[in-house]
């Protein structure tokens, strides 16, 4: 019994210790992100969207991080990272997936291209 409550105890710490990932907290500053870096973008890939670079918070510093190629989603566009200042401080705010206002069903065929605009299971 006593063996069972303290293996308990061990795993209940393991978990407290745990920490948040990048994406579940909000980072706020007070050190705005330096200029932006130009970065050469490669030639296009079919079925992927550029992700440009970006400044993150790391150990107490803005640390650059190279943009990449990620895998294009039908129907949406990549909106990336930024930095927003309000009221001197500065918060991150991650990049993320929009749909495309000229695409209402999500299918990637733009509206003025479509036949069936609302229909995303057409073929």
């Amino acid at each position: 019994m006593f063996k069972k409550l303290i293996l308990a105890a061990i795993v209940a710490s393991s978990f407290a210790a745990v920490p948040l990932t990048a994406s579940a907290r909000t980072v706020l500053v007070e050190v705005a992100p330096p200029a932006m870096r130009v970065e050469v973008v490669p030639a296009p890939r079919h079925g992927s969207e550029w992700a440009p670079g970006h400044w993150e918070w790391r150990h107490e510093r803005h640390v650059w991080v190279a943009g990449s190629w990620m895998r294009a989603r039908p129907g949406y566009g990549y909106e990336p990272h930024r930095w927003v200042e309000n009221n001197g401080r500065w918060q991150q705010q991650p990049g993320h997936w929009v749909r495309t206002r000229n695409d209402r069903d999500g299918d990637g065929v733009p509206n003025r291209s479509d036949r069936a605009p609302n229909n995303p299971n057409r073929s």
